[in-house]
């Protein structure tokens, strides 16, 4: 709690402002931010250099307001852009020189729908000084007891009942009287998001693309890499820059793309283009935790679609390794998002990535028609949560398997589709066979060497083919009503 008999000193920042122009409302949040971001780092550097401790500082996050008092009918094709009935509505915002874009398109979609302007002004919500000073070259917030005094009563710090996931969870319970939401993430949310993936990836959220695709071997970012500067060295492919881990960025196709002396715990890759339609890939390792930890964090970024092209177990005998498989649905046993999203929602498979993805195979091998069905099964995959579940009693989990008719088993599947089909980001899987426990045949180190040589590279191949498909898909067709409940926050 805050000390009470300290004064607190805020930064003075204007009334808020009415805005039709959605450029102006965002250099207006921009200039907003900018200005509280920097008077908190002012008065720390201040106290770090054994300044005065005498007053409490607080900023505040700045924030969009819409109200509306008419029930009309709004005249849109998209699923978003547009509240559903009169109200006041509010979005705290962090961040607005990297979510520019996002803002602009979205607050222009609202004042055209609807023929209302968006205030802009300071929120409510102080920017936590561990969030503030975040990329500030050379700040860093000490330990508990560096300081003569606790930093908690001088600033504001980050505050974990503030940071959930209620709006996207449908669990949002408001005072009455409080503006309804006007977008999926509170401003402290994205900020706690936006440090967990510097962290996680050892990349500035800045890099990511809008398409991200999700691997769980790092055999897949030798062939990215491969990709990336064939791409590079092409003056027609619209890609710009590769970024790999530590900020390291190349933009001629033969320079060193250095590694740190340690990876991250989930290494991420870059292929940028100007407009931010370009790819990133995550290579998320194994394992449910691991895919629901950076998909927790990559949704505040709003990606236009995420796929998982990984490895899986065949549970056909017809099946073959290397074949690929498209999942239409899921049978979830990864229990990691049970809190979240009750096992009983049903995951649905969503028409625009299937198609891509399909069309990709068929483009990449040259196969059509029954030839095409040689080396790609469509059906159900099981994402469990225990690596070695052979090593235990095989008849419950196998009659799941045949009851589900499941034809293929890995660890991140459904958890990616169910955080995608969570938070609203369009959702697909396409993997491939590179063992079959219950016939015999095992991952073992001469069989995979071989897989990995004839295979990875024409999976990852179509896995980007398919977003490039997306990537020219119109933004309402990628982001349908299929995603979206009848109750649904106006911003994407």
């Amino acid at each position: 709690m805050a000390d009470q008999h300290r004064p607190i000193q805020t930064p003075d920042l204007p009334e808020p402002l009415a805005f039709t122009d959605p450029a102006a409302a965002v250099e207006h949040l921009e200039e907003l931010y900018r200005t509280s971001v920097q008077f908190l780092r002012t008065r720390f550097s201040d106290i770090l250099r054994g300044g005065p401790v005498g007053a409490r500082f607080r900023a505040f996050y700045p924030e969009v307001r819409f109200a509306t008092a008419t029930h009309a009918q709004v005249d849109s094709r998209l699923s978003f852009g547009h509240v559903a009935e009169p109200g006041i509505y509010a979005a705290t915002v962090t961040r607005p020189d990297l979510f520019a874009n996002y803002l602009r398109q979205q607050i222009g979609l609202l004042v055209e729908n609807h023929g209302q302007p968006v205030q802009i002004g300071p929120s409510q919500t102080p920017i936590p000084l561990h969030f503030a000073v975040a990329g500030a070259g050379g700040l860093n917030v000490p330990q508990e007891g560096a300081l003569d005094i606790p930093l908690r009563d001088l600033f504001d710090v980050p505050d974990l009942g503030a940071t959930n996931d209620d709006i996207m969870n449908g669990t949002l319970s408001l005072p009455e009287g409080a503006p309804r939401p006007l977008a999926p993430f509170t401003a402290q949310r994205v900020d706690y998001s936006l440090a967990r993936l510097a962290h996680y990836t050892a990349t500035d959220p800045a890099h990511f693309q809008n398409h991200v695709l999700f691997t769980n071997y790092q055999f897949y970012v030798e062939e990215f890499e491969g990709y990336a500067r064939a791409a590079l060295a092409d003056p027609n492919s619209g890609y710009t820059m590769l970024v790999g881990p530590g900020d390291v960025e190349i933009t001629d196709p033969k320079a060193p793309l250095t590694a740190p002396a340690k990876l991250p715990q989930m290494p991420s890759y870059h292929l940028k283009r100007a407009d931010g339609q370009g790819i990133s890939l995550v290579n998320i390792g194994v394992g449910p935790s691991n895919a629901k930890t950076a998909t927790d964090h990559i949704a505040v970024l709003r990606p236009h679609a995420w796929l998982m092209v990984g490895h899986c177990a065949g549970l056909r005998n017809s099946q073959r390794l290397g074949d690929f498989v498209l999942a239409h649905a899921y049978l979830r046993e990864d229990h990691v998002l049970d809190d979240d999203l009750p096992v009983w929602v049903p995951i649905p498979a969503l028409a625009e990535i299937q198609v891509a993805l399909a069309e990709a195979v068929a483009e990449t091998t040259q196969l059509e028609g029954f030839e095409l069905k040689r080396i790609m099964r469509t059906g159900t995959v099981a994402t469990i949560d225990n690596r070695n579940w052979e090593l235990r009693d095989q008849s419950g989990p196998v009659q799941r398997l045949s009851q589900s008719r499941a034809i293929a088993l890995d660890m991140e599947s459904a958890t990616i589709a169910a955080n995608g089909f969570r938070f609203r980001v369009p959702y697909g899987t396409l993997l491939c066979v590179s063992d079959k426990p219950l016939h015999g045949e095992l991952k073992l180190p001469g069989m995979a060497s071989d897989f990995y040589k004839t295979q990875v590279a024409r999976h990852l191949a179509i896995g980007i083919r398919a977003m490039e498909r997306l990537r020219d898909m119109p933004l309402e067709r990628i982001h349908s009503r299929k995603l979206r409940s009848f109750e649904e926050t106006a911003f994407l």
